[in-house]
């Protein structure tokens, strides 16, 4: 893991090359980890959710024009683009997260001003840690600050899931952006989708949240989680002509389900199932956390892996065999997937004491299963995006 000050150095000194001077200000924006709660942020559900360690980093300057550069640390790729127009060509990769979230804000009233900007970032892309949440929020910030404006942290969240949604493709929720703009120092956040609004949960002071990386990436906007999406709305749409005060599958409760379900076709039926089941769980597993029942923690992020491999149908091999090796090391608590699935990265509550050798037998006992090394970091909840005192 690169210190922060060689990661300091380096975008310095990729800036200095590239614009010849220092820049005048810098953001972050974390990624996050999901606790519990697969995909039921689409359906205005809650989720147990938290920010993380690895975070994304922009340095920046005011180009004194709407003309914007960026690079790319990570990717060695630089781009340009005009401050809230859309591209004269169709963007590619992560540049449309970069024009995107500029393009949303000019389009609610504000002037963003163009900028001359290195991002870096140490949250793995595709892992399933909001790598596209992150670099949204941290381009907010960026804008934010060149063009001397406040967005209001709750809007500042909308905004880059618009245009996460809009100028990317992707129609997630907005579990992602509101984790990197809210989290806090220390404590995770029982998220409820629909109000927009958080309780903080704090985790035992002896289980750690360790991160293991299938190191296997993840897309979504090439995975199944569009096509997911859609059974799912399309369910919720049969579900409304049955009871008009369905708006979302936050609606329907088990016994409704169950009285109801007849109605859809089977594989509706089973994604419907998955989002109503882990909702539920979601709010049973936090308050396993705040009684500190263990068994029940793992019981909870144990059925939330079978239903992402049997109902939702989002598991793959790699998951499985990452699923045996947390689930039997030492000093493990509970274990589950984060994040969209279809590969990425998994969590697992471990004890504190116990996690070097967590780490050592999740490496050895998922290499022998997969061939693949995995990577496995140990995290905690931690300060949600803002500017950054670089010295």
């Amino acid at each position: 893991m690169i210190d922060r000050e060689t990661r300091k150095s380096q975008v310095l000194a990729k800036f200095k090359e590239l614009y010849g001077h220092e820049p005048e200000g810098w953001v972050r924006a974390p990624g996050r980890a999901e606790l519990l709660g697969t995909d039921t942020d689409d359906h205005q559900g809650y989720v147990l959710t938290m920010s993380i360690h690895l975070d994304t980093w922009i340095a920046y300057r005011r180009s004194g024009s709407n003309s914007s550069r960026v690079h790319s640390l990570n990717l060695e790729e630089s781009m340009e683009f005009r401050v809230g127009e859309e591209p004269s060509e169709p963007a590619a990769s992560w540049d449309r997260y970069v024009s995107g979230v500029s393009r949303i804000l000019q389009i609610h009233g504000y002037k963003p001003r163009g900028v001359e900007a290195v991002i870096h970032s140490t949250v793995p892309i595709g892992g399933g840690l909001s790598s596209s949440a992150s670099l949204e929020v941290a381009t907010a910030l960026m804008l934010q600050a060149a063009g001397s404006f406040s967005v209001e942290p709750k809007q500042m969240a909308q905004i880059c899931q618009q245009a996460e949604n809009q100028c990317v493709g992707v129609q997630c929720g907005i579990l992602d952006q509101y984790s990197s703009v809210f989290g806090k120092q220390g404590t995770a956040m029982l998220l409820d989708c629909r109000s927009l609004s958080h309780i903080e949960i704090k985790i035992p002071s002896d289980i750690r949240i360790v991160i293991c990386d299938t190191n296997v990436p993840r897309t979504l906007a090439a995975s199944g989680y569009a096509q997911r999406r859609k059974e799912c709305d399309d369910a919720t749409a049969i579900l409304r002509e049955q009871d008009p005060e369905i708006r979302t599958l936050r609606d329907v409760n088990t016994p409704m389900f169950d009285h109801l379900k007849d109605a859809l076709p089977k594989v509706n039926q089973q994604r419907c199932k998955f989002v109503i089941e882990e909702n539920q769980r979601v709010m049973d597993f936090t308050a396993a956390v705040v009684r500190n029942d263990r068994e029940q923690m793992r019981r909870y992020c144990a059925a939330s892996f079978a239903g992402l491999r049997d109902l939702y149908e989002k598991t793959v091999p790699v998951m499985e065999h990452m699923f045996e090796a947390m689930s039997s090391g030492p000093g493990v608590i509970a274990a589950r997937q984060s994040g969209g699935g279809f590969g990425g990265c998994m969590v697992a509550y471990v004890l504190a004491d116990q996690v070097e050798p967590f780490a050592a037998h999740v490496r050895r006992a998922y290499t022998e299963k997969s061939g693949v090394e995995p990577i496995v970091y140990v995290t905690e909840p931690s300060p949600g995006a803002g500017t950054m005192d670089i010295q």
